[in-house]
């Protein structure tokens, strides 16, 4: 039989409204820091295309 680190590790998720009863404090923490990579990505997502969106109104002179 093989240790337990030669498993695949599940891909951490989170689903919105998710019940949290379950989960440990450590398991939150980490839910937490995924969401924060999350909201920080698409927080740079929103600033690339709002900087587009400002480059093509300057062009077409909006």
């Amino acid at each position: 039989m093989g240790d337990e680190d030669d498993r695949p590790k599940r891909k951490l998720t989170h689903d919105i409204g998710q019940d949290l009863a379950l989960l440990s404090v450590a398991e939150i923490d980490e839910r937490i820091g995924l969401l924060r990579d999350e909201i920080a990505r698409l927080e740079a997502a929103r600033a690339a295309k709002q900087a587009s969106r400002s480059a093509a109104d300057l062009f077409f002179k909006r």
